[in-house]
């Protein structure tokens, strides 16, 4: 198996920068073959760019990517955070993952927290979250008097037990 058998269909999806973004930032790219998220930058107001945005412990700020997408019906869009900015600098999403509609039209903001003890600068063009496109069906609700049996039935929180090793 080669790295080209990894990849996946492609999506044709519209993208529009916003008025004052950079036009100098690379769109949303994967970094690897097998990647399953697009990574997005932050691409802070002219004011700020030099500067970078500073967030201290437990401080939130809407971040701008300086971009909008037009997702085909039936697709969403999952804004999560990037894992190594979590672990290292505490850096995350406050809603995670977010989502984006196939109808939303707006610039794609991402709501950050610095849950970490030190001050953390996001600076313009940092890659500070991934988007992962990926299709969603919409219920039709079928009212019935009764569920199927499963093996679990309604045993909720922690009934599937405890594995080696773990604290939850």
């Amino acid at each position: 198996m080669t790295d080209l058998d990894l990849r996946p269909l492609p999506l044709d999806v519209a993208i529009a920068r916003m008025p004052g973004a950079d036009p100098d930032l690379p769109l949303p790219d994967y970094r690897s073959i097998g990647a399953a998220g697009l990574d997005l930058a932050a691409n802070l107001p002219f004011e700020i760019r030099a500067d970078g945005l500073t967030l201290a412990s437990m401080e939130r700020h809407l971040v701008p990517t300086g971009l909008a997408i037009a997702l085909p019906p039936g697709m969403e869009g999952q804004v999560r955070p990037r894992s190594g900015l979590a672990l290292r600098q505490g850096l995350t999403l406050i809603n995670s993952p977010g989502t984006i509609d196939s109808d939303y039209r707006g610039e794609i903001l991402l709501p950050m927290i610095n849950l970490g003890q030190e001050a953390v600068t996001i600076a313009h063009g940092d890659r500070v979250a991934q988007l992962v496109v990926a299709a969603v069906a919409q219920v039709v609700w079928h009212v019935v008097e009764g569920l199927g049996e499963t093996q679990r039935g309604t045993s909720g929180f922690g009934s599937t037990g405890v594995s080696r090793g773990s604290t939850a």
